[in-house]
């Protein structure tokens, strides 16, 4: 048992650790994740906190996930392990039970589980919690009890800060499909390989008021009492998706713009996807950005997700020379962890991408990627 114990307490803090890292790395994207949790659950009035529970909670299982290794305070540890990771069961479960949330984000964008994955590994991790919990008195701190305890602290605070570091600037490691280097239109594409949805013809008919669904043997057995409503095609099982699968360039008319953008040698686009949290320091600095583009006629486009009457009257209020099309949110908010950010493309290829807060010069741009 003892020995069960300790091999576990080795694999949870491990995978605490990857966990909490992973999802550091990209506090905005757990953010959102977290709000989708509020809209599930009648709560979106929650949502101003998400960000600050996201990077509390990013630090707090990495935290536990090193006094967990050092056996600092097990006391204390154990129990917030359980009371932890009992609350996560209970989400993956209801997830996965009413299908309500698709990917729990347990290993943000780099291990997307269904949900019924992400409650079988948050059942193994309580299994093996408690087992700790159970050989908490036995297990003695790798250093010494104040050692221990202040590198335990230490764990917390770096990676608190590498979580802040993150959302203002943009994640060290990125795992999205818009990653630099990655092209967006192979992205949108499925291999020839790929398995295809499972779809089955349905028929919908309707009896003393209720409607039913049937299939082409089922109707065989049915009489002139039932009334035909509809027939649709219906998804049995679902094949293989591709990485980018809500991704679409539309002008102020209606066209659909994304196929002459992606095609474009080179195109910057600055992506804000709702214009009304857009930061407004930096303005000024991407309106000089526009300036030099136009000078050495690269295209400079805006993508955003908000209704045009708000985007007319924030490109008067910053005197913003170029247009702006209209895209998804949650593509948008995919695209780039910034609002604004911007972005390189070349035929449809990440090239470069910067946080507003690392807005660069044209000068410098044109030296790394036109030169």
């Amino acid at each position: 048992m003892k020995l069960i114990a300790q091999i576990s307490r080795v694999l949870v803090g491990v995978l605490f650790i990857i966990s909490g890292l992973i999802k550091a790395n990209d506090p905005l994207g757990f953010s959102y994740k977290l709000d989708e949790y509020f809209q599930v659950f009648g709560m979106p009035w929650l949502s101003f906190t998400s960000l600050a529970l996201a990077i509390a909670i990013c630090a707090f299982e990495i935290g536990l996930g090193v006094a967990l290794l050092l056996g600092a305070r097990m006391v204390h540890t154990t129990w917030s392990l359980l009371i932890m990771i009992v609350f996560f069961t209970f989400l993956t479960f209801y997830s996965w039970k009413f299908d309500v949330v698709k990917d729990c984000g347990c290993f943000g964008d780099a291990l997307k589980l269904t949900p019924f994955e992400s409650f079988m590994k948050d059942v193994v991790l309580l299994i093996l919690i408690l087992f700790i919990f159970f050989k908490r008195h036995e297990i003695k701190p790798l250093f010494g009890e104040k050692p221990s305890l202040y590198l335990a602290y230490a764990g917390f605070a770096a990676s608190l800060f590498f979580s802040i570091y993150c959302y203002r600037h943009l994640p060290v490691v990125d795992f999205r499909p818009y990653a630099v280097g990655e092209n967006i239109r192979q992205g949108m594409t499925l291999p020839p390989d790929a398995v295809r949805d499972s779809v089955v013809m349905v028929f919908i008919y309707e009896k003393d008021g209720k409607q039913i669904e049937l299939d082409m043997e089922g109707i065989k057995s049915i009489d002139e009492t039932y009334k035909f409503i509809d027939r649709k095609d219906k998804v049995v099982r679902e094949g293989d998706k591709p990485k980018i699968a809500d991704f679409s360039i539309v002008d102020a008319d209606g066209n659909d713009m994304t196929d002459d953008v992606l095609d474009l040698d080179a195109v910057f686009l600055l992506v804000a996807y709702d214009i009304n949290k857009t930061d407004k320091a930096v303005q000024n600095h991407i309106n000089d950005f526009v300036a030099l583009s136009t000078e050495n006629k690269i295209p400079f486009i805006g993508l955003t997700a908000s209704a045009d009457k708000e985007v007319q009257a924030f490109r008067h209020e910053h005197n913003s020379m170029f247009d702006y099309y209209n895209a998804d949110a949650t593509a948008l908010k995919t695209m780039i962890r910034s609002n604004p950010g911007l972005m390189l493309l070349r035929k449809g290829t990440v090239k470069a991408m910067w946080h507003h807060n690392d807005f660069p010069s044209f000068d410098e741009v044109k030296k790394e990627h036109f030169n």
